[in-house]
Protein backbone atom coordinates (compact mmCIF):
# COMPACT_ATOMS: atom_id res chain seq x y z
CA UNK A 1 0.00 0.00 0.00
CA UNK A 2 2.56 2.70 0.71
CA UNK A 3 5.11 1.44 -2.07
CA UNK A 4 1.80 2.01 -4.31
CA UNK A 5 1.61 5.31 -2.64
CA UNK A 6 6.15 6.33 -3.21
CA UNK A 7 5.37 5.41 -7.06
CA UNK A 8 2.64 7.67 -7.37
CA UNK A 9 4.46 10.16 -5.54
CA UNK A 10 7.64 9.50 -7.81
CA UNK A 11 5.29 9.29 -10.82
CA UNK A 12 3.88 12.85 -10.35
CA UNK A 13 7.13 14.50 -9.76
CA UNK A 14 8.65 12.85 -12.71
CA UNK A 15 5.84 15.00 -14.58
CA UNK A 16 6.59 18.66 -13.06
CA UNK A 17 10.64 17.58 -14.48
CA UNK A 18 9.39 16.54 -17.84
CA UNK A 19 7.17 19.69 -18.28
CA UNK A 20 9.96 21.94 -16.64
CA UNK A 21 12.30 20.17 -19.37
CA UNK A 22 9.96 20.81 -22.14
CA UNK A 23 9.72 24.24 -20.98
CA UNK A 24 13.27 25.23 -21.20
CA UNK A 25 13.67 23.47 -24.52
CA UNK A 26 11.72 26.72 -25.79
CA UNK A 27 14.19 29.07 -23.87
CA UNK A 28 16.64 29.94 -26.97
CA UNK A 29 20.09 30.08 -25.33
CA UNK A 30 22.16 32.07 -28.44
CA UNK A 31 21.66 28.93 -30.58
CA UNK A 32 19.09 28.00 -33.11
CA UNK A 33 16.87 25.16 -31.83
CA UNK A 34 13.82 23.59 -33.46
CA UNK A 35 11.87 23.05 -30.67
CA UNK A 36 11.83 27.00 -30.35
CA UNK A 37 8.82 26.61 -32.62
CA UNK A 38 7.20 23.76 -31.22
CA UNK A 39 4.48 26.21 -29.13
CA UNK A 40 3.91 28.02 -32.87
CA UNK A 41 0.44 27.16 -34.34
CA UNK A 42 -0.34 28.18 -37.89
CA UNK A 43 -4.05 28.04 -39.10
CA UNK A 44 -3.65 25.25 -41.73
CA UNK A 45 -7.09 24.65 -43.23
CA UNK A 46 -8.93 26.05 -40.28
CA UNK A 47 -6.73 23.35 -38.12
CA UNK A 48 -4.14 24.97 -35.60
CA UNK A 49 -1.11 22.92 -36.52
CA UNK A 50 2.52 22.68 -35.20
CA UNK A 51 4.88 24.15 -37.81
CA UNK A 52 6.56 21.06 -37.12
CA UNK A 53 4.25 19.36 -38.98
CA UNK A 54 3.57 21.89 -42.51
CA UNK A 55 7.29 21.55 -43.47
CA UNK A 56 10.86 20.34 -42.57
CA UNK A 57 12.85 22.31 -40.47
CA UNK A 58 16.64 22.53 -40.44
CA UNK A 59 19.76 23.83 -38.43
CA UNK A 60 22.59 24.56 -41.14
CA UNK A 61 23.61 26.84 -38.93
CA UNK A 62 24.28 27.49 -35.56
CA UNK A 63 22.77 30.77 -35.79
CA UNK A 64 20.13 29.72 -38.44
CA UNK A 65 16.83 27.72 -38.62
CA UNK A 66 15.34 27.29 -42.38
CA UNK A 67 12.00 26.05 -42.40
CA UNK A 68 11.06 24.22 -45.84
CA UNK A 69 7.21 24.08 -46.07
CA UNK A 70 5.60 21.28 -48.32
CA UNK A 71 3.21 24.03 -49.30
CA UNK A 72 4.70 27.58 -50.74
CA UNK A 73 1.24 29.04 -50.26
CA UNK A 74 1.47 28.80 -46.34
CA UNK A 75 4.88 30.75 -45.85
CA UNK A 76 2.68 34.20 -45.23
CA UNK A 77 0.88 32.41 -42.86
CA UNK A 78 3.85 30.81 -41.33
CA UNK A 79 5.75 34.08 -41.11
CA UNK A 80 2.88 36.11 -39.41
CA UNK A 81 2.34 33.46 -36.71
CA UNK A 82 6.42 33.74 -35.85
CA UNK A 83 6.02 38.18 -35.86
CA UNK A 84 3.58 37.32 -33.14
CA UNK A 85 5.36 34.68 -31.70
CA UNK A 86 7.40 36.01 -28.53
CA UNK A 87 10.49 34.67 -30.18
CA UNK A 88 11.59 38.33 -31.27
CA UNK A 89 12.98 37.08 -34.81
CA UNK A 90 12.05 38.43 -38.28
CA UNK A 91 11.79 35.55 -40.91
CA UNK A 92 13.03 36.13 -44.08
CA UNK A 93 11.99 34.27 -47.40
CA UNK A 94 12.62 33.59 -50.85
CA UNK A 95 9.34 32.05 -51.81
CA UNK A 96 10.71 28.39 -51.32
CA UNK A 97 12.04 28.63 -47.93
CA UNK A 98 11.45 30.61 -44.23
CA UNK A 99 14.80 31.57 -42.52
CA UNK A 100 15.20 32.65 -38.96
CA UNK A 101 18.87 33.87 -38.03
CA UNK A 102 19.05 34.47 -34.34
CA UNK A 103 21.10 37.51 -33.14
CA UNK A 104 23.55 37.13 -30.72
CA UNK A 105 21.73 37.86 -27.37
CA UNK A 106 23.11 40.68 -25.13
CA UNK A 107 23.76 40.55 -21.48
CA UNK A 108 20.83 41.87 -20.71
CA UNK A 109 18.64 39.50 -22.65
CA UNK A 110 20.46 36.33 -21.36
CA UNK A 111 19.70 37.85 -17.65
CA UNK A 112 16.17 38.14 -18.26
CA UNK A 113 16.12 34.75 -19.93
CA UNK A 114 17.46 33.46 -16.77
CA UNK A 115 14.69 34.97 -14.85
CA UNK A 116 12.36 33.22 -17.00
CA UNK A 117 14.49 29.61 -16.47
CA UNK A 118 14.30 30.00 -12.50
CA UNK A 119 10.42 31.14 -12.93
CA UNK A 120 9.80 28.25 -14.77
CA UNK A 121 12.14 26.11 -11.96
CA UNK A 122 10.12 27.48 -9.49
CA UNK A 123 6.13 26.58 -11.25
CA UNK A 124 8.21 23.26 -10.93
CA UNK A 125 8.96 23.02 -7.28
CA UNK A 126 5.52 24.11 -6.21
CA UNK A 127 4.19 21.33 -8.76
CA UNK A 128 6.53 19.10 -6.70
CA UNK A 129 5.41 20.29 -3.49
CA UNK A 130 1.58 19.98 -4.20
CA UNK A 131 2.16 16.19 -4.95
CA UNK A 132 4.08 15.72 -2.08
CA UNK A 133 1.03 17.86 0.15
CA UNK A 134 -1.61 15.05 -1.93
CA UNK A 135 0.67 12.04 -0.37
CA UNK A 136 1.06 13.48 3.49
CA UNK A 137 -2.95 13.65 2.96
CA UNK A 138 -3.61 10.62 1.74
CA UNK A 139 -1.07 9.17 4.83
CA UNK A 140 -3.07 11.27 7.25
CA UNK A 141 -6.40 9.21 5.74
CA UNK A 142 -4.03 6.25 6.50
CA UNK A 143 -3.98 7.50 9.72
CA UNK A 144 -8.07 7.87 10.62
CA UNK A 145 -8.46 4.46 8.91
CA UNK A 146 -5.75 2.87 11.27
CA UNK A 147 -4.31 1.09 8.86
CA UNK A 148 -0.98 1.09 9.77
CA UNK A 149 1.02 1.81 13.17
CA UNK A 150 2.20 5.72 14.12
CA UNK A 151 5.33 4.78 13.54
CA UNK A 152 4.67 3.33 10.06
CA UNK A 153 3.20 6.61 9.03
CA UNK A 154 6.31 9.14 10.46
CA UNK A 155 8.58 6.88 8.53
CA UNK A 156 6.11 6.89 5.51
CA UNK A 157 5.50 10.62 5.93
CA UNK A 158 9.79 10.96 5.74
CA UNK A 159 9.87 8.94 3.03
CA UNK A 160 7.65 11.18 1.22
CA UNK A 161 9.37 14.24 1.96
CA UNK A 162 13.07 12.47 1.11
CA UNK A 163 11.54 11.55 -2.40
CA UNK A 164 10.57 15.68 -2.66
CA UNK A 165 13.89 16.57 -1.58
CA UNK A 166 15.45 14.43 -4.29
CA UNK A 167 13.08 16.07 -7.06
CA UNK A 168 13.54 19.47 -5.35
CA UNK A 169 17.67 18.93 -6.35
CA UNK A 170 17.26 17.50 -9.56
CA UNK A 171 15.02 20.75 -10.51
CA UNK A 172 17.78 22.71 -9.29
CA UNK A 173 20.50 21.03 -11.00
CA UNK A 174 18.09 21.20 -14.26
CA UNK A 175 17.97 24.86 -13.75
CA UNK A 176 21.65 25.73 -12.87
CA UNK A 177 22.83 23.75 -16.60
CA UNK A 178 19.91 25.79 -18.43
CA UNK A 179 21.80 29.09 -16.52
CA UNK A 180 25.36 28.15 -17.53
CA UNK A 181 23.75 27.37 -21.24
CA UNK A 182 21.76 30.91 -21.55
CA UNK A 183 25.17 32.77 -20.36
CA UNK A 184 27.88 31.25 -22.26
CA UNK A 185 28.76 33.04 -25.24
Amino acid sequence: MLNDLYNETRNAMSKAISKLNSDLSSIRAGRANPKLLDRITVDYYGVPTPINQLGNISVPEPRLLVIAPWEPNIIPSIEKEILKSDLGITPNNDGKVIRLVFPELTEERRKDLVKVANKMGEEAKVAVRMVRRNANDKIKKMKKGSEFSEDELKAAETEVQKITDDFIKQIDEIIKAKEKDIMEV
